[in-house]
């Protein structure tokens, strides 16, 4: 009995609530916790900005070169400028064509027959490899958005069952002295929270952007392959006459 009065009656010491006295006073679990979501939080917000940053240069970089491509200029001077060494994935994918396009322009019979197949598994092969590429990342904002939570719900478990160890020991049921560590707690499912919803969004509106490029490049790759197709049926009427140095028609 003399304890529980005693314990009553010792002044309670005051909580900082600022986020920053929360953080101070957690548990080291759940101070852990709190900074992995932090960082994840920081990194989500790293790869967001990269990739829109880079899907807004990939589209006006592809909008000026689908703009030379169908100019009516020489594709072979295109693939010296922009082919050979490409900066963005529709040049790749313009290179990779032209490649295999002139490794097959002094050929005849069946092999011009072919080189549309092997001309659309250059671009197949390429616009894989690009988007590959151009998806990195994607799965973490996946990750973060659909497991953030569930870390900081495991901070808000661990921090509570702290709570209330302390509150047993300290035989006070008192609102000021359970709020405090309730209060710790929650903020890792809070912290959970603001690093899970930025991530499910950008990654909706990421993955829906990257696959609008993907059709861009799929749709680039189908006019080529028909481009090819036609100077593969006129090379094989006329063999004299040069091949991959037609433009764009």
């Amino acid at each position: 009995m003399d304890r529980t009065v005693n314990a009553s009656a010792l002044p309670q010491v005051a909580h900082d609530l600022s986020l920053w006295g929360l953080f101070l006073q957690a548990d080291w679990v759940v101070k852990l916790v709190m900074i992995l979501l932090l960082l994840a939080s920081v990194w989500v917000w790293a790869i967001v900005f990269e990739k829109v940053t880079t899907l807004r240069k990939m589209n006006r970089a592809a909008d000026g070169f689908e703009d030379r491509f169908w100019s009516g200029g020489s594709l072979d001077e295109l693939f010296m400028r922009e082919g050979e060494q490409p900066l963005h994935p529709l040049a790749a994918v313009f290179g990779a064509a032209m490649r295999e396009w002139r490794r097959s322009a002094n050929a005849t019979g069946s092999a011009v027959a072919g080189v549309k197949e092997r001309v659309e598994r250059a671009m197949t092969v390429t616009i894989g490899r690009e988007m590959e590429r151009m998806e990195r990342w994607m799965v973490f904002l996946a990750s973060v958005g659909s497991v953030g939570p569930f870390v900081g719900l495991f901070g808000t478990v661990w921090g509570i069952m702290n709570s209330f160890s302390a509150i047993a020991g300290m035989q006070n049921t008192n609102l000021a002295v359970v709020a405090p560590g309730i209060a710790e707690a929650l903020f890792a499912t809070a912290i959970g929270l603001v690093a899970a919803i930025p991530a499910v969004l950008a990654y909706n509106k990421i993955n829906t952007d990257l696959a609008r490029y993907a059709a861009r490049l799929e749709g680039f790759a189908t006019e080529f392959a028909a481009i090819v197709s036609r100077q593969a049926d006129q090379a094989a009427a006329q063999p004299a006459r040069p091949a991959a140095t037609a433009a764009a028609e």
